[in-house]
Parts: structure tokens; sequence; C-alpha cells
């Protein structure tokens, strides 16, 4: 546990905490992609602040949630900004820890004029959060209304959040991304949610998925395996939800937009909102038609932006944490 306190935090209850990351991202803007070993000209450069858990995190709290984060970034320039980029959103940041062993996680980002992307992942501090700071912020972690984790950070430090808050009651979705195959039985035994793409699903299940009927035969697969409700998200097409209750596939669409950047393109976030049916207990399909139905219709919306939640400006040397809002994405 490195520089995490509970600054009042430790007797308040929050809608939504996210155990999981922050990248800080690096992103070039050129024509198209270079080829192995070419360098080319771009025509923008911005840093912003990424990751899928951060991302998720500060779309809930936008959408009306109290939110908390418990991560770690480094004792560095991005670490700094980054904590008061969430301090800038509402979030809590009294489970943020800061690290002097690893640089905060980064990401380097190229985009090409149609949307294209090639990405490197340097997670860094990332990997250090633990167990001591997983046990720092159980009182959060236990008494929220929904927990969300990913795996960008330790597949083991995901899981014993998974399990500290479904031990509790709290509801919790699991965003099994990036995914990994043999994957530990206990994340689905675990999840309440399991929120995947179609990749994701395919990766997890052995089931390609490549219409609406093989993500239902994959949402199956994985309600299956324990877990309550599956979402498979799917682009532009929108997602196809199912749960224990009723476990007929319902397909959710989603709204036309044009691409600009393919970098994040999942629906957690904006499915955590105050009101939702997940934060409500409600299967997946049944607040599909309303609550459901607009979180994705905002996320597709978001999807002409890029994948983070805020830019640093670099020409003047900004203080650590100033931004220009723009596109904000809630998907991860």
């Amino acid at each position: 546990m490195e520089n995490m306190s509970c600054g009042g935090s430790c007797a308040a209850v929050f809608d939504v905490v996210v155990v999981g990351s922050c990248m800080t991202d690096l992103v070039s803007q050129a024509p198209r992609l270079p080829k192995a070993g070419e360098t080319i000209h771009g025509h923008k450069f911005f840093i912003g602040y990424g990751g899928k858990g951060a991302n998720q995190c500060i779309q809930a709290g936008r959408l009306g949630a109290r939110t908390a984060m418990v991560c770690k970034v480094g004792k560095d320039y991005f670490g700094d900004s980054y904590i008061l980029n969430f301090k800038n959103n509402g979030v809590s940041t009294d489970f943020v820890g800061q690290t002097d062993k690893a640089a905060t996680g980064a990401a380097s980002i190229i985009v090409n004029d149609q949307g294209e992307n090639a990405i490197v992942i340097v997670a860094g501090a990332n990997l250090l959060l633990d167990s001591e700071d997983l046990r720092a912020a159980a009182p959060p972690i236990t008494r929220a209304r929904v927990l969300l984790c990913q795996l960008e950070v330790q597949p083991a430090t995901s899981l014993e959040a998974l399990r500290m808050a479904h031990s509790s009651g709290v509801k919790t979705v699991f965003n099994p991304a990036p995914a990994v195959p043999d994957l530990d039985p206990e994340f689905y035994s675990n999840s309440d949610v399991v929120c995947c793409n179609e990749p994701e699903a395919e990766l997890l299940t052995g089931v390609p998925v490549v219409s609406l009927e093989d993500a239902g035969k994959a949402g199956a697969v994985l309600l299956g395996r324990g877990c309550r409700s599956v979402i498979v998200t799917l682009g532009s097409e929108g997602c196809v939800m199912m749960s224990v209750q009723d476990p007929t596939p319902k397909h959710i669409a989603g709204q036309k937009v044009t691409a600009v950047d393919s970098t994040v393109r999942s629906w957690c976030g904006g499915q955590l909102r105050r009101g939702s049916g997940v934060l409500h207990g409600t299967p997946p399909h049944t607040a599909s038609g309303g609550d459901g139905q607009k979180s994705q219709s905002h996320c597709s919306n978001k999807r002409e932006g890029r994948g983070n939640t805020g830019v640093l400006p670099i020409q003047e040397g900004p203080p650590p944490g100033a931004l220009l809002e723009r596109d904000q994405s809630p998907c991860t």
C-alpha cells in the first residue's frame, strides 16, 4: 500500500467502485499506420487520460453515479496529472496509490485517417496494485452498490476484489478485457454481470462470434460457467444480453455513427450509471428498453471520439492535471 488513505471515504457508500487501470495515452494521428521499420509524418499529437478502469469509472460518474477508483499510478508527472483528472471529474481518489517502483501506465497509440489504430501498452504501476491495496480499500469495495473490474491489472488482484465484493452482497460486473484464455472459473462465479465484446467472447468460449446468433451461443456458454447475466457488445450492431432468469438472447440495437478511432468500444461505464438495471438488480434485458437502451445509445454516439477521459495540453508545459475538455468516451 503506497500513499493510500481513507480521507473520509472509508465510511462513504459509493454507487460504483472500480478496481482497475489508469493509462496515459500518447496519441499520434497520421494518414496511415507505418510499416515495420518505417518512419512517417503525422499531423496531430496529444496526451490523454485512458485505461479501461479509469474510463469506466469516470463515465459512470458523469452519468450520475457516485464513484471511487482503486488503482495505482507512478510518482511522476503523469501520475500527479491523472489524480487531478479524477478529482476534476468528481471521482474519489482516496484509494489511488502512487509508487516510485514503476512509472504510470502508458499506451502509445497511432490512429490513421480511417480510424484504425496500432497500440503498445506498458502497464507499469498498474501491475503493482495488490492485496494490501485492496485491504486498505475494503470499506468502499464491500459497501458499494456495484463493483467493476477488468484485466488490465494483475488478474489475481481483480479476482480478489470480485470475491470481496460478491461475498459482501455487492453487485459485481466483470469486463474480461484484455481477454485471456483459461480464465480462473471463479471469475464467473463471483460476477453478477460479465460484459465482453466479440473477440473476447470468442477467446473465452471458443465460439466464433460473427452474428447475433453466435453472440447468444457464446453468452450461453458464459452463463453456464456461473455468472448471472451476460452482455456481448457488438460494435455498431449494439449488444446481445441474456441472464439466468431469462436465458433467451435479447438484441439491443446501437445507433450508427461515423468512426474516428476504434481504440475503445465497450459499454460498461454507460451501463453503470445511476438508475441502470445493474444498479437496481434488474436483469439486463429488462432494463434494456429504458436505461439499457439509453446507455447503449450514449456509448455508440461517443465512439466518434477517442478512448480517454480528457486531454493534457503539452504546448506550454501546463501544471499537473490541466486538461482541455473534448469528446469523452464512456467505453473501454
